[in-house]
């Protein structure tokens, strides 16, 4: 726990730093990035606040994935993940955007997106990017949400 505080802190000192806020648009986290963040004191400054989207329609109605997207490729998806960062960064007027879309278990996983799939998506004034984590399926549910929850707070940087 201390070393997700760590980077939850540290990544909020960036931010203020910077001259920068922040949004967050989570599925498969459940709001606990948010609540890593809110945990902290002073944080009004950067977060500027959140969507936990767990259903596609909350994905749509929320943050803007297009239909289309979820039709083709889901909402376990680089294209999702993408897209659920830049919408809440819109929606919010935030300078960043993060995102969380996944399988955290311990079930609903198939053979072409397992449990541990998760796609964390990163919006700013540079781009929108995603990136494909693999966590060991004999994870815990709480033990995919907290390593995807560090993850996505590291890439404040």
């Amino acid at each position: 726990m201390d070393k997700i505080r760590k980077i939850t802190e540290r990544a909020m000192t960036v931010l203020s730093e910077g001259g920068k806020t922040l949004a967050t648009a989570e599925s498969c986290t459940g709001g606990l990035i948010g609540k890593l963040i809110t945990d902290l004191p002073g944080v009004s400054a950067v977060y500027l606040g959140g969507a936990v989207s767990y259903a596609n329609s909350a994905k749509k109605t929320l943050l803007g994935v297009s239909p289309d997207t979820l039709r083709r490729v889901g909402a376990v998806s680089e294209e999702t993940a993408r897209e659920m960062a830049a919408g809440i960064r819109e929606r919010l007027g935030a300078d960043v955007g993060i995102s969380t879309t996944g399988i955290a278990g311990p079930g609903g996983g198939t053979p072409d997106k397992p449990v541990g799939l998760v796609y964390v998506g990163y919006s700013d004034a540079n781009g929108t990017v995603a990136y494909r984590l693999n966590h060991d399926s004999s994870l815990s549910r709480d033990e995919i949400r907290y390593l995807t929850a560090e993850f996505a707070l590291s890439l404040i940087k």
